[in-house]
């Protein structure tokens, strides 16, 4: 029985471990492995440091919203994909050179803060906030500043006020360390006599040569065969210039069209046809716009030159009640009818109080906020008292409020900028100077109507919008072909079932895993991602909706990060080898004609070429004219060669070269080089803060996950 009893004890003991195993087995697969892997929020991992997916997210959404405030427009998938990259190379420098000034222990010590913050000189990030310039001057105040430091450290500063500028200080304090760090840089930057006056020779040394040419196209490529020893030889020489900066993948794709047919046309333009009749009896044709309508545009008055050309010809030579389509724009079947007339006030200008809904807890404590203002100035209290307290706008609050005055369509005075057609609207129906509280995209405004000039004609278009977009029908015809394509392929039968179907195979080569289109194809981000999971030759196991295509992939080729092996760039070099064989073939003909010759025009008519004359050439711009490109090692060794000698052939860009040269011009001699050591010294600082960041990123061990989560 304590045998059994032992022996029972053991095999529980197994039992439970290998059902404690199955669990944790069955939680990995469920949960996707994120139990033996890195965590799923880990966007990037930076010589050990983690980058949080979140994190980045949030600096992101600023960086976008920022693009998106300055450029006044919806941003293209092409743009959010260039704010993105633009965002991670932020965030990899910061995480590099942060780490750079640890080592080397630079900070801002207490005294250096207060200096920059407080003293005479306060730093430059601060000096140019426009909320600490003078109204008239628009030169930095110390006084505004001081106002500002006394109002943030007292209690009627609210927590988001404290912390934005705190915010911002850590951001100046942060700038001034990498100040620090690249001066190190810099100051360690030296030009000797030695460099100056080779620049200086190199820019006004001048020499004169004759020399012929023998092309590399002058051979067809057929009659050039390549080895694998070609290959190998080049690859070895060249091998430095086939690093791959970040991992790319390669695939073929067929695209089934989903888009409108001419049947689908046809009957949206019915669909609008139908309307013509109804919206030239509307009494009320924001509500016709705002039911029939894909675009729901609200109806507000414009001026001349506020709609495509055609329309607004029209729409400001016709009388009320006229109605123009339907008519094909922007992908759409429109009608438009000319809903009102009249003459307005040319520009408004404004000051404002602009409350934040957020730091309030909501819009109706909000504009509570602003009437009890508003009743405050209307009591005889002046507005400015409250502007520089009260408003989240700090750069009309430096200016008492005042926006620039802008006209009908919220255009700003000389190009400065669009305000919001709520606040444009409110401005132009109230009376000048008139107290009204708006809200906005931006928050709640307290406006004061300060003047209203000039006289301008304004009109209000109801504009009525159907996209001709594909049906039902003709998308379901579209995917099921691709389904059919889909369900017929095996990895060795793409390229015949897409000439079987008809369809054209595509190829979209070196794509990076940030990607988020591909040519002619936008938002293709899910087949990108699809691509940076699969291996070489995989089929897409679904077909990929992107816009009106259907799209079906196969992955053909995975180029790591680093040294590509030469299988993978053979293709890419194929055109080199090439004319590397064939310079060989061109100089055993130069060789042959150089044997006896005495002059460049003997070799030259042997070859079957002639010889060019070319004067007053410089080491620093190596075009030699009648060539296509700079031809840098040609004109290298033509600056280290004796006059009147006949070269050896020399392998060029364009083919092979044999010259003469006939003589040098030297430059007057070089009495002072500090100018020309000041401007290679420039040059170089210029060049130092990007090239201290790529050093640093080609030394530092980057894990970039950045293909599997964005």
């Amino acid at each position: 029985m304590g045998f059994l009893r032992e022996r029972m004890g053991k095999i529980l003991a197994i039992f439970i471990g290998v059902a404690l195993f199955a669990f944790i087995v069955s939680e990995v697969v469920r949960s996707g492995g994120s139990f033996f892997r890195d965590d799923r929020n880990e966007l990037a991992e930076v010589n050990g440091e983690k980058v949080q997916l979140d994190e980045f997210n949030k600096r992101l959404d600023q960086n976008t919203n920022q693009f998106r405030q300055q450029s006044g427009q919806s941003l293209s998938p092409q743009i959010l994909n260039y704010v993105q990259e633009t965002t991670w190379n932020q965030v990899i420098s910061e995480l590099l050179l942060n780490k750079e000034i640890e080592k080397l222990g630079l900070t801002v010590g207490d005294d250096e803060a207060a200096a920059m913050v407080t003293g005479n000189n306060p730093d430059q990030q601060i000096t140019r906030v426009p909320q600490f310039a003078d109204q008239q001057t628009g030169q930095f105040d110390k006084n505004k500043l001081n106002q500002y430091l006394s109002f943030i450290s007292s209690s009627k500063a609210d927590t988001a006020s404290k912390r934005q500028w705190g915010e911002f200080l850590k951001q100046v304090f942060e700038a001034k360390q990498k100040t620090k760090y690249m001066a190190i840089v810099t100051n360690g930057l030296y030009v000797n006599s030695l460099e100056a006056n080779d620049d200086y020779r190199a820019k006004n040394k001048l020499v004169s040569f004759k020399y012929a040419t023998l092309d590399y196209a002058s051979i067809p490529d057929a009659k050039v065969t390549l080895t694998d020893a070609d290959y190998s030889a080049y690859y070895d020489a060249h091998k430095a210039e086939f690093k791959n900066q970040q991992e790319t993948r390669s695939f073929d794709y067929v695209a089934f069209n989903g888009s409108p047919s001419k049947e689908d046309s046809a009957a949206i333009k019915t669909e609008v046809n139908k309307l013509v009749d109804s919206i030239k009896v509307s009494t009320n044709d924001s509500l016709f716009v705002q039911i029939n309508s894909e675009t729901k545009t609200p109806l507000v008055f414009q001026k001349k030159g506020s709609f495509e050309p055609k329309l607004d010809t029209l729409m400001f030579n016709a009388a009320k009640g006229f109605v123009y389509g339907p008519y094909v724009s922007n992908g759409s079947y429109k009608i438009a009818k000319l809903s009102d007339v009249k003459t307005t006030f040319d520009s408004v200008r404004t000051r404002h109080i602009l409350i934040n809904p957020q730091a309030e807890g909501g819009i109706e404590k909000a504009r509570a906020k602003a009437d009890s203002l508003k009743k405050l100035i209307e009591g005889g209290r002046p507005f400015t008292d409250f502007v520089a307290t009260f408003s989240t706008d700090k750069g009309s609050a430096v200016k008492g409020g005042e926006i620039p005055s802008f006209d009908v369509n919220g255009l700003m005075a000389g190009g400065q900028g669009q305000i919001t057609a709520e606040y444009a609207n409110a401005a132009f129906k109230a009376s000048k100077g008139s107290l009204i509280v708006v809200t906005s995209q931006f928050g709640v405004h307290l406006i004061q109507v300060e003047d209203q000039k000039g006289s301008v004609k304004v009109i209000k278009v109801a504009i009525v919008d159907k996209p001709i977009v594909a049906s039902s029908k003709t998308q379901t015809v579209a995917y099921s072909k691709a389904q059919g394509f889909l369900a017929a392929l095996t990895k060795d039968n793409f390229d015949a079932e897409a000439k079987k179907e008809g369809v054209k195979k595509l190829t979209a080569d070196d794509v990076a895993g940030t990607a988020s289109g591909l040519p002619g194809l936008d938002n293709a981000r899910e087949v990108v991602r699809w691509a940076f999971k699969a291996d070489k030759g995989d089929l897409a196991d679904k077909v990929f909706t992107v816009g009106d295509q259907y799209i079906i992939p196969r992955l053909t080729q995975i180029k790591p990060k680093g040294i590509l092996p030469l299988d993978v760039v053979k293709k890419q070099i194929e055109p080199a080898v090439r004319n590397e064989v064939k310079a060989k073939q061109l100089n055993e003909k130069f060789a042959a004609a150089l044997n006896g010759s005495s002059s460049i025009d003997q070799v030259a008519q042997k070859a079957g070429t002639k010889a060019v004359p070319v004067q007053n050439i410089v080491f620093a711009n190596p075009i030699i004219p009648g060539q296509q490109g700079a031809e840098y090692k040609v004109v290298g060794s033509i600056f280290g060669s004796k006059p009147g000698a006949l070269s050896k052939p020399i392998n060029g860009q364009q083919g092979v070269f044999v010259y003469i040269v006939d003589g040098f011009t030297n430059p007057a001699p070089l009495t002072n080089n500090l100018r020309q050591k000041q401007q290679i010294a420039q040059t170089l600082i210029q060049r130092a803060d990007g090239q201290v960041l790529d050093a640093l990123k080609d030394n530092a061990n980057v894990k970039d996950n950045r293909a599997k989560l964005l």
